[in-house]
């Protein structure tokens, strides 16, 4: 096998600009570890993010950015269960995926679901992982209960509303700013979708919802949008939050917080080990991949795009045009 790789890497902190094609070694496979030659990688937010300097790697973890891959089993792990080589299977890294090989813990492989591409594949376990951790793990998500999501038609958010509707049988209501957004997360299964651009936003959302407040929300905003979350939500309700695009900061009310015992709680998945991952990885495999496979639940692909395009991928995810995931090809 040859000794270098095409792989993308970031040449510093800013725009697309910076996303450059280069070569780079092949990595070397650590204990439990396997080889995959990448066929496909998914573009995430979290790449973004890196990208502008925000999100740095996790010490001992690849520059290189891409948090998600499908493809081939070209060296499988010594002294593991692992997958064997010749495999084909998807898996969540802590970076490297926008590369021809990626070494990946074990912990954090599964195998594509019945009937699926790579590339259908690739767009599959940064999102699903990201989503049963924030619904589950953080979110203790109940059968039935009124669930919110912001951004319906990111990555995270679609894998996230999907999970809520057909394992909890949770109400469903999203936001996205335009009526083709909106009009997707219906086709995905919410019951209602309002525009987050309208000022009195969480008075449309409660009104989708029937009048009621919300057990559950999931949001990247955080900012202002904690406190007027906060307004909507029921007693004992959830907010958790995924990033905080629109500030650190934010003033609420603690005595709020305290009557309604309500919870504001939040995670990344990045840096932790792959012992937990591999729980999120055992319970994907049990109660989601079967409906991936029946296609009871869906992943749009917006674009599917070669690796030297990555800069594109981008500029997509800047203009904050995504419906769906954006996959790179490494054919």
């Amino acid at each position: 096998m040859k000794s270098t790789m095409r792989a993308i890497e970031f040449t510093g902190a800013g725009g697309p600009e910076v996303v450059r094609l280069c070569d780079r070694p092949i990595p070397t496979p650590g204990p439990g570890e396997i080889l995959l030659k990448v066929e496909a990688a998914g573009v995430n937010r979290p790449d973004v993010t890196q990208r502008r300097g925000f999100y740095p790697p996790p010490p001992g973890a690849s520059d290189i950015p891409g948090l998600d891959v499908a493809g081939v089993v070209v060296e499988a792990a010594s002294g593991s269960a692992g997958p064997a080589k010749g495999e084909a299977v998807c898996a969540l890294v802590t970076g490297g995926g926008y590369a021809e090989y990626c070494a990946v813990p074990v912990e954090q492989i599964l195998p594509l679901p019945r009937g699926f591409s790579f590339t259908e594949a690739a767009a599959l376990p940064e999102i699903f992982f990201t989503a049963w951790n924030n619904l589950v793990f953080h979110g203790h998500l109940a059968p039935g209960e009124r669930t919110l999501f912001q951004g319906g038609t990111s990555g995270v958010c679609i894998a996230a509303m999907q999970i809520a509707k057909q394992l909890f049988g949770a109400r469903v209501i999203a936001t996205a700013s335009r009526r083709e957004k909106r009009d997707l997360c219906l086709q995905l299964g919410a019951d209602g979708a309002i525009d987050y651009r309208d000022e009195d936003w969480p008075a449309a959302a409660m009104q989708a919802n029937g009048g009621e407040p919300f057990d559950y929300i999931l949001d990247a905003q955080a900012g202002d949008y904690v406190a007027r979350h906060m307004s909507i939500m029921a007693p004992d309700a959830r907010l958790v939050m995924l990033a905080a695009h629109r500030g650190a900061t934010g003033a609420i009310d603690f005595l709020e917080i305290v009557r309604r015992r309500l919870v504001i709680t939040g995670s990344t998945i990045r840096p932790r080990p792959p012992a937990y991952k591999k729980r999120i990885a055992d319970a994907l495999l049990e109660h989601v991949w079967p409906l991936l496979g029946d296609r009871r639940i869906v992943v749009p692909l917006q674009e599917v795009l070669p690796l030297e395009r990555a800069a594109d991928a981008h500029r997509i995810l800047d203009a904050n045009q995504q419906m769906g995931k954006i996959v790179l090809t490494l054919a």
